[in-house]
Parts: C-alpha cells; sequence; structure tokens
C-alpha cells in the first residue's frame, strides 16, 4: 500500500489500489483486536486518491462530503464495487463511534436511492436496517482476493446496526422499540459471546417492561449460549428478588459467587477469523453498565444483606464475617470505587453485621463490632456541627456555589461519621439490655445521645416529611430510638420519673410515635398515675396522630443497620397494657364505650 500510494493516482490502478486499501485497514482492526476507534483516515486518503485520479480534489471536504461527491461523479464501472467494499469499511467506523445517521446516509447514496430518502422504507420498518439490507453486494473478483468478504462484512454491519439502535432505544426508554431491534439482532451474524450479551439485554429491557418471566426466559437463553456471561447471572437475581423468590434469588447469587471466585479467563471470541466483528462495533456505556461485572465481594455482600433482611440470621452472620475477612485481606485496594458498586460504606457494614450477630444472640461479638466503629469514628467527627436541617434547592447556581456545595459535602460526611458512631452506641445498648445489663445498656445509650447533642440544627422549625437531609433524618430516628431503649431501661431499673422523661422527648422528636405512645403510658401507669395513663391511652389509641410514626416508616427508608433496633423499639406489652386500662376505665364508669 505504500508503494502504490508513492505513485501518482491512476485510474487503471484504482481498483488494485482500494482493495489493497481495504484488506489493509482489514487487518489493522484485526491485529488490534479492539474496539474500533477515532476515524479511518486511510479512508479519506483512498477517496482523495480516487477524485485525483478523475481530475477533481475534495481536501477541504469533510468525510461524509467526500463520500457523496464521489459516489455521484466518479462513474467508472470498475471502481463501484471497490468503492462498495470500502463504503462498508467506512460504515463499520461510523457504527462503532454511534453515527447512525451518517451511515444512513452513506447507503442511501450506495444503494442509489438519495433522492427517495426513506420512501422505499415501510411504515414501522427500521430505515438504517432497511437501507442495509436493500445494498446490494459487489461480486469479488478472482484476480483480487478479499480478507474478509463484503457479504460477511454486510451481515456483521446488520447485526451491529440492530444491536447498537436497541440499546440507544432502551436507553431512552422505548422498550417495546428496543425489544424488537434487540430480537432482530439476536437472529443476526454474531459470535456465542455477543450473542450471551444480546439475550442479556433483551432480559433487562424485557424486566423494565414488567415482564420478569419473559425476562428469565431470556436471561436464561444467555447463560445457555455462555455460562461465562455472568452478568445475566446476575440480572437473574435481581428478577428473583423482584418477583420475591428469595431461595431462587439466594442460590442464584450463590452461584454468581462461586463463578467469580473461580476467575475463569474471558473466552476468545469463536470467530476469530473475521477481522471485523459486532463486538468490535458495539462499545456504548449503556452496554457496558448492563454487562458490568461484580467483584465477588459484591456478591458476597449481597448474599449477606438478603439473608439479614429475610430473616436468615445464620446464614447473614456467616456471609458478614466471610466479607469482613475479604476486607481484612486488602479488598478495599482491589475494588473500583465506582458508582455502580454494590457496596455501601465500610462502617455501615460493619453495623449491619453486628446486627446480625445481635440477632443471632451473639450480643458479646456485636457489642465488639460497634465498638470497632466508635473507635474508627471518633476522630473524624467535630466537637460541634451546624447544619441546615432543610435541603436546600437553589433555583441559580451563584458564584460560591463550588464552595458552598464542597462545604455542604463535608458537613454531609461528618454527619454520617457520627450516625455510624451513634448508631453504635445505639446497638450496644440494644445488646447490653439483651444481656440483662440495664446499668451498662443506660450508659450505652446515654453516649448515643450525648454524641447527638454535638449537633445543632437550624431551619423554619417542624418540616414537612422529605424535605429534611437524609443525615438528619437517620440522627432524629437515632435519637428517638436511644430514649426510647434508655426509657425502657429505666423502667426496668424503676427510676419511672427518668423513664417518663425520655418518652416525652421521644414525642417531642417524633409526635404520635406509637412505641413512645404506649411506653409512656406505661411509665404513667407505673407511676400510679393511672387516671393520667388512661387519657394519654385514648387519646393515642383513637387519634389519627397515632399514624404518625406508621407514615414515617412510608417514606425515606432508613439505613438497614438500624432494622433489628427498630424492631426492639416497638412496645412489647401492648395488649396486657390495654386490657390493664380497659380494666381500670370500666371499674371507674369512665370507659366511653360503656
Amino acid at each position: 500500500l505504500v508503494v502504490i500510494i508513492g505513485l501518482p493516482a491512476a485510474l487503471p490502478a484504482l481498483p488494485l489500489e482500494l482493495t489493497v486499501l481495504y484488506n489493509s485497514l482489514l487487518f489493522t482492526v484485526g491485529a488490534a483486536d479492539s474496539a474500533i476507534e477515532g476515524e479511518a483516515e486511510g479512508i479519506r486518503q483512498g477517496l482523495l486518491r480516487v477524485l485525483e485520479a478523475c481530475g477533481a480534489c475534495g481536501q477541504d471536504l469533510s468525510t461524509e462530503e467526500l463520500w457523496q461527491k464521489v459516489l455521484q461523479e466518479v462513474t467508472a464501472e470498475e471502481l463501484q464495487a471497490p468503492l462498495h467494499r470500502l463504503g462498508a469499511l467506512q460504515a463499520a467506523w461510523w457504527l462503532a463511534a454511534s453515527r447512525l445517521g451518517s451511515t444512513a446516509g452513506l447507503f442511501r447514496l450506495l444503494s442509489n436511492t438519495e433522492d427517495q430518502g426513506g420512501a422505499c422504507c415501510s411504515e414501522g420498518e427500521n430505515e438504517l436496517l432497511y437501507l442495509l439490507k436493500a445494498w446490494q453486494v459487489p461480486a469479488e473478483g478472482a484476480s483480487l482476493p478479499l480478507v474478509q468478504s463484503a457479504a460477511d462484512l454486510k451481515e456483521i454491519l446488520c447485526t451491529a446496526a440492530a444491536f447498537l439502535q436497541g440499546l440507544q432505544e432502551l436507553e431512552a426508554g422505548n422498550f417495546p422499540t428496543a425489544f424488537s431491534l434487540l430480537q432482530e439482532a439476536a437472529e443476526g451474524f454474531c459470535s456465542k459471546r455477543v450473542l450471551a450479551q444480546i439475550y442479556t439485554c433483551l432480559g433487562c429491557c424485557a424486566q423494565r417492561m414488567g415482564k420478569p418471566q419473559t425476562a428469565l426466559q431470556h436471561l436464561k437463553k444467555a447463560l445457555q449460549v455462555d455460562f461465562q456471561c455472568l452478568p445475566a447471572l446476575s440480572h437473574v437475581a435481581a428478577v428473583y428478588r423482584e418477583l420475591g423468590k428469595t431461595e431462587a434469588e439466594l442460590q442464584a447469587l450463590a452461584l454468581l459467587y462461586k463463578a467469580l471466585e473461580k476467575k475463569t479467563p474471558a473466552a476468545a471470541s469463536s470467530n476469530p477469523y473475521f477481522l471485523i466483528r459486532t463486538e468490535l462495533l458495539v462499545h456504548t456505556p449503556i452496554l457496558a453498565s448492563l454487562l458490568r461485572h461484580h467483584h465477588p465481594s459484591e456478591v458476597k455482600y449481597l448474599l449477606a444483606q438478603r439473608c439479614l433482611q429475610d430473616g436468615r440470621v445464620a446464614d447473614a452472620v456467616e456471609h458478614y464475617l466471610d466479607f469482613l475477612a475479604l476486607l481484612q485481606g486488602g479488598l478495599q485496594q482491589q475494588m473500583p470505587l465506582d458508582g455502580g458498586s454494590a457496596l455501601p460504606r465500610i462502617p455501615e457494614v460493619f453495623l449491619e453485621a453486628a446486627s446480625a450477630l445481635e440477632q443471632a444472640r451473639r450480643h458479646q461479638d456485636a457489642i465488639t463490632m460497634c465498638e470497632e466503629v466508635i473507635s474508627r469514628t471518633t476522630d473524624l467527627i467535630p466537637r460541634l456541627l451546624r447544619v441546615e436541617e432543610k435541603l436546600e434547592q437553589p433555583e441559580c447556581p451563584s458564584p460560591g456555589a463550588g464552595l458552598a456545595g464542597g462545604l455542604l459535602s463535608q458537613k454531609k460526611e461528618s454527619l454520617c461519621c457520627l450516625a455510624w458512631r451513634a448508631a453504635g452506641y445505639l446497638h450496644q445498648g440494644w445488646a447490653w439490655a439483651r444481656l440483662g445489663e440495664s446499668k451498662e445498656a443506660v450508659s450505652q445509650f446515654s453516649r448515643c445521645l450525648g454524641d447527638l447533642l454535638r449537633v445543632q440544627l437550624y431551619g423554619s422549625g417542624v418540616e414537612p416529611p422529605g424535605s429534611l437531609l437524609p443525615e438528619v433524618e437517620v440522627l432524629q430516628k437515632i435519637r428517638l430510638l436511644a430514649l426510647i431503649g434508655r426509657g425502657a431501661q429505666f423502667l426496668e431499673l424503676g427510676r419511672h420519673k427518668e423513664a417518663l422523661l425520655d418518652f416525652q422527648h421521644g414525642l417531642q422528636i417524633s409526635p404520635g410515635d406509637p412505641a413512645a405512645a404506649s411506653y409512656l403510658v406505661q411509665a404513667l401507669w407505673k407511676m400510679n398515675r393511672k387516671q393520667e395513663a388512661a387519657a394519654y391511652w385514648q387519646k393515642f389509641s383513637q387519634s389519627p396522630a397515632g399514624e404518625d410514626g406508621q407514615q414515617e416508616e412510608q417514606g425515606r427508608p432508613f439505613p438497614l443497620y438500624l432494622a433489628p433496633c427498630l424492631e426492639q423499639a416497638q412496645f412489647p406489652h401492648g395488649e396486657a397494657l390495654a386490657r390493664g386500662i380497659r380494666d381500670y376505665l370500666g371499674t371507674t364508669s369512665q370507659d366511653p364505650l360503656r
């Protein structure tokens, strides 16, 4: 090719020159064996050589304009076949860059349908695919062998075009159109690896269409075609979770973890003799997202989390301890800290592990786990933290918005650290309570509440639900749980007045909270203030304000590590207390129902 280009462009030699250029570009792509990127400068130079041989020039033209000029002005019959093959190669470069409009325009020129536009394409049919299929592949001359036939290249272009457009429609939320295009791609010419990827995308599309069973069918097809397509297995687990089939979901995650542990090398393409292949043309961000490979530790964490959420405490403990062992082995250095990771912040994992240990009645281990969180976050929390409790949404960014955003982010980080440390004390308080050590429990609950005094909230007062910073909501919930926990232990110790104060403070934080209200009634009852207790009981049981706590749970979900504390804070003697109050009201003839 270098020798030919060194000679003046001549019309008789152009068929040979363009064929050598075609083969040379194919070998360049094949040798790189990586996604096609950038412009094919060789093609542009080839087109300029054609114009030079015909006595024209086009140096100032864009590549699209250059193709238009060449195909409209160069009519020599012997150049049509090599130009068409070079056009197919240009289409490969443009498809790889997702330039679908440029590709369609080129094939209109190649098919001589520039004036008709998409008129030949029936309504509802994809124009680019119609143009690709309608393109007549030029005959190959026996004296000019090709390293990859134009017919094979056409099939690959059709598959890539359907795949790319399917992904674009999927990203745009046009799921029926995406599904149809991906189905067409699955019927095209590609390797098993790419076919498995297409089936995976079909499964994800079906899931987003609200068709989980169809999604499972396609994801299973992906695994049947290529079991190394492990992203399909992670999507299977997600579909089973959506269906509420926890056992099947956990089996899929366990299988995925085992496969990832083996670290099987990626399989080579099953058709390496094709220098241009579908996988070299399709490499979009949404495809990378759908086919993201999970780190084994992410799957191990998901197993632990799902077991904890489903009440499989023993399995959850085992998985959390395995995960923490991976953490000790340098996991943080191995993990890519991208936005797609399923892993939460490390202190949250420790707190979730403590929750699992607590539910497994391993209270001392839970206390030790929380101590790790407390000790590691102590130096990260300022002595005083002033934050505005309400979410601020500025209408237009001010010149100092960047600095203000950085300060807000820093405050949010401090709030997170404070929440983790306070939650550590909260868990320790409940653990000591379960061990029957009420004094130690009171001490830990008090430390939790003392930590929360570091935060000074300022705002307009009572904010509507959902308008508070998420971190502030978590801190308020921790404070409420600590007050209920400490108050309950004060009751155990016979310190009824102190218990009453804690429950009253709890109701100031969360008016109408069922647990705090029930405990307050019990405290009054134990203090022999039965008439007052009965009045409060009637108020809380009959007033719609008693639903406030339930409404709160329906809003923004609280962290998983708080779930056991929320459960332990529930008042355990509701029926007995209600029965006692009803009996009291009956004997004093103050029961309004009588």
